[in-house]
């Protein structure tokens, strides 16, 4: 792994598993999105993970009308770096998913490394009252739902958004996910640093453990050696004990609503920007640094935040 110095925290602004039903605060509307993304921002988050919504039901959406309505408002008040969502909404086809990052043209974009089952069915478990007809099915359906990620379309991904200068977010929810960015590498399409965001405790991918951990940076070390930076997240109640463990052992954070509605034992977050201070007081006290938006730039090497299309 590469000797940064610094864990870059990353915030998951509103992602596309949570639903309207399970929290009141989960961000809808651009205004919403845009509000939480700056305060997660000046909360010391380097790296804004963004996804868009329905702002009447709040079903994921990926139209770039609704990204032109909070990305320019996050640039203009923030020095972060804007990750733009690839996976879209569950369903969603690739035209779809990729249409808000090929507006954007931004600076990194998320990028799935492989299909898998992603069984999300259990997530409304607690919800009795639904505001919204699409949300329980939406979620049930995940009983019976492989979230494509082909090399052909991971190609086409990598391939439509690379020629805009866009460096990626490589979301691996297994470990066969990085020897599928190791064939990329080969290639050629792809060129380090790699960050390569582990993703824990979805019910399809690999488990929440730390044993888990280990074994995914080992592999990781072992096919890219120093070409990489790693970067966790976790779902659910799993998040801040993995991600402060990725931390431990040098890597970088991933936070926010997306990841787990919660910002300790049976206590809801009230935004992302908790979640941020969160973790940024517990690496302080671990005596870890926190990079800034300038120095995860530099770790990253992106284009910079003023050659993106917003």
């Amino acid at each position: 792994m590469k000797k940064t110095g610094k864990a870059i925290i990353t915030c998951a602004i509103t992602g596309s598993i949570h639903t309207p039903s399970m929290t009141p605060h989960l961000p809808i509307t651009p205004d919403q999105i845009a509000a939480e993304a700056i305060a997660a921002a000046d909360a010391g988050a380097a790296m804004l993970h963004l996804h868009a919504r329905d702002p009447v039901t709040g079903k994921p959406d990926q139209n770039p009308e609704l990204f032109k309505q909070f990305l320019p408002r996050i640039k203009q008040a923030t020095d972060a770096i804007i990750n733009i969502t690839t996976g879209g909404g569950l369903g969603m086809p690739l035209d779809q998913r990729l249409a808000a990052a090929k507006y954007a043209q931004p600076e990194i974009a998320s990028m799935n490394m492989g299909s898998l089952n992603f069984n999300i069915s259990g997530a409304g478990a607690k919800v009795t009252q639904w505001k919204h007809a699409w949300e329980k099915p939406y979620l049930e359906m995940t009983k019976d739902f492989v979230l494509s990620n082909s090399f052909a379309q991971i190609e086409r991904g990598l391939t439509e958004l690379g020629d805009f200068g866009t460096r990626f977010e490589f979301e691996c929810y297994d470990i066969a996910h990085l020897y599928n960015l190791a064939h990329f590498a080969e290639r050629g399409l792809v060129k380090p640093p790699f960050f390569i965001q582990g993703v824990f405790g979805i019910l399809g991918g690999i488990g929440p453990d730390p044993e888990n951990v280990m074994f995914m940076k080992a592999t990781a070390d072992r096919l890219f050696g120093d070409d990489y930076i790693f970067s966790l997240l976790a779902a659910g109640r799993h998040q801040m004990p993995l991600v402060t463990l990725s931390a431990l052992l040098g890597g970088s954070v991933r936070v926010g609503l997306e990841d787990s509605l919660f910002l300790g034992k049976g206590q809801m977050a009230t935004s992302n920007a908790q979640q941020v201070a969160k973790i940024k007081r517990i690496l302080t006290e671990l005596s870890i640094e926190v990079a800034t938006p300038a120095e995860a730039r530099a770790i990253m090497q992106t284009k910079g935040g003023d050659n993106v299309a917003f």
